[in-house]
């Protein structure tokens, strides 16, 4: 006979006869919806770990890893710690910059941006310029040139192409005999980038850094300084170590404290969708401790005699156990099977959804990213099959218990 006994006695009774089929019928609903939480678990998680991913590797292609910063005013005398800087041993990159509001202005159309004023030889350090330009070059901001390069959005908001030429006011004025004045200066779009997310796109414009030194009345004096690291997951700890090699009146502000709330924020949803769609499990394996009652109920007279043959408390319990154990391992396998290439091509999913709905499922003007990008981290594969199947295996032990309990004489009366 095959042994051990509980074992297949546990995968018999998933083979319901007919009389008792409502019971396979509640059990393969149980097995189902294991299979649907572990699949959008997956699925979902997948696509956050991708979201937070792509975002901070948007956002860094144009963002510095850290800006050293004077806690007051503007930073003076810079250049002997900005090759200070340069020779820190975590330091891959050192560029100088100076940024403030404006509102560019042409043919009747206007936009609030943010200017930022840089060396483009130098800004390269911190910065992949190169990869995110459409059209120009960053090379073709020059000291007196008064050039422009804009965001894709942005130009597009104020239908700018290369070639043409703008007003960028800015909120600082200047005292003349005939009144206060705001600063202004006409500039010429030389280049447009895109890096993919709709604050830099449509809100972030470069100029050279002589210009923007002349454009806010700076004179030598600059914002601060941006930073690019060899490790940007380091750079928390990198930046507490620079500032307290610096010395008072400066402050290192990582990427991490600079958009701190919006992934934190994202971290935050990820734990709260993972808790929601875990409890579509949590509901399956309460399906399988009524199924499991009902096969109790139905078998006690099987039991009974099981038990008159010389079989255990203990048998019996692992005989149910083994039942349930097996809707969990069944259901955790179909999610798992489902949920990983779901993970894998999501992207080509919801494209083909949205060319036969026709409708957009992330307007660009509304996500940061318009696009699904999907992360699959086995490490969230293993936890999510595994803490299925400790929740089944869990929801076996009450009618297993009971089970196990049944008095064999009561229930050969009974019957």
């Amino acid at each position: 006979m095959f042994r051990p006994i509980f074992l297949f006695i546990g995968l018999r009774y998933l083979r319901a006869r007919r009389r008792n089929g409502f019971v396979s019928f509640i059990s393969l609903l149980s097995m189902l919806g294991i299979a649907v939480g572990i699949w959008a678990l997956i699925t979902v998680l997948s696509v956050m770990n991708g979201f937070h991913q792509e975002m901070r590797n948007r956002m860094l292609a144009m963002a510095a890893h850290a800006v050293v910063e004077p806690e007051r005013g503007l930073l003076r005398d810079w250049r002997p710690l900005l090759q200070r800087l340069r020779g820190e041993p975590e330091v891959r990159g050192a560029a100088p910059y100076v940024e403030g509001d404006a509102m560019l202005s042409r043919d009747g159309l206007s936009r609030a941006a943010r200017v930022r004023a840089i060396l483009p030889e130098e800004e390269r350090q911190v910065a992949e310029l190169d990869r995110t330009m459409v059209d120009g070059s960053f090379d073709a901001l020059r000291a007196g040139g008064y050039g422009i390069v804009l965001g894709r959005e942005l130009a597009s908001h104020l239908r700018l192409e290369r070639g043409d030429s703008l007003m960028v006011i800015t909120p600082q004025v200047r005292v003349t005999p005939g009144g206060i004045y705001p600063r202004f200066r006409r500039f010429t779009v030389v280049g447009i980038f895109e890096v993919g997310m709709h604050d830099s796109d449509a809100e972030l414009a470069y100029v050279h850094l002589a210009d923007g030194a002349r454009l806010y009345g700076t004179g030598e004096a600059i914002t601060g300084i941006r930073l690019r690291f060899a490790d940007v997951m380091e750079a928390p700890w990198i930046g507490q170590r620079l500032e307290g090699r610096l010395g008072g009146g400066l402050q290192v502000i990582d990427w991490a404290r600079m958009h701190g709330s919006l992934f934190g924020a994202i971290q935050m949803e990820k734990r709260v969708m993972a808790v929601i769609l875990f409890l579509i499990v949590a509901v399956a394996a309460f399906n399988i401790v009524s199924t499991l009652v009902m096969v109790v109920m139905d078998k006690q007279a099987d039991i009974a005699i099981l038990r008159t043959m010389g079989a255990s408390s203990r048998e019996i319990l692992f005989t149910f156990v083994v039942q349930g154990s097996m809707i969990g391992l069944l259901g955790t396998l179909l999610g798992v099977a489902t949920g990983v290439p779901t993970a894998l091509e999501v992207n080509a999913l919801v494209t083909t959804l949205e060319q036969w709905l026709g409708i957009r499922f992330l307007p660009p003007d509304v996500y940061y990213i318009s696009e699904l990008v999907s992360d699959l981290h086995w490490r969230d594969v293993w936890l999510i099959a595994g803490g299925a199947l400790l929740l089944t295996v869990a929801s076996t032990l009450y009618p297993a218990w009971r089970a196990a309990r049944i008095d064999p004489a009561q229930a050969l009366r009974a019957t």
